[in-house]
């Protein structure tokens, strides 16, 4: 069974996952086209970070990002490498889509890379129901970007 918490970002499992997935953010795409956060970034007080595992096994990540009270964007989707196919980042964003329900965000977004590398990521957001939109908050129009959107139902 799959656990998802709240994850302080101290331990080294989940500092590696994390320094891979930008590695690999770096290796795909040029500096001024990546979006992801480093650990210190993600510790803000505006950020809620969690982690998935089973048996203390590291499975992967994910991060809500507050940008107001009704609009929150998801950083940090990461699958460990053992864990892909799995199931995890399904379990993963419906936690996510869950809890920003419950607090009262109406509008989940996400960028994307538009690469090759990240045809999977954008298949799983579209399959959950996110849809291609422009840039949005500090975001600018960038062709290795892919902007998407949900609206939440509150019912």
């Amino acid at each position: 069974m799959i656990e998802i918490q709240r994850d302080p970002l101290t331990s080294q499992d989940i500092q590696d996952l994390l320094n891979e997935h930008l590695a690999d953010m770096y290796a795909t795409s040029p500096p001024e086209s990546v979006h992801a956060l480093d650990i210190e970034r993600l510790k803000a007080p505006d950020i809620v970070f969690w982690s998935a595992r089973q048996g203390g096994q590291l499975l992967g990540c994910i991060a809500l990002k507050h940008h107001t009270a009704a609009m929150a964007e998801i950083k940090s989707m990461r699958t460990a490498r053992a864990a892909r196919g799995k199931g995890v980042a399904k379990a993963l964003l419906a936690h996510l889509e869950q809890f920003a329900t419950a607090e009262g965000v109406s509008m989940l977004y996400l960028e994307t890379g538009a690469e090759p590398y990240f045809t999977a990521a954008r298949q799983l957001y579209l399959s959950h129901g996110y849809q291609v939109c422009g840039p949005f908050a500090d975001y600018q129009p960038d062709p290795l970007s892919v902007f998407m959107q949900k609206t939440l139902s509150h019912s």
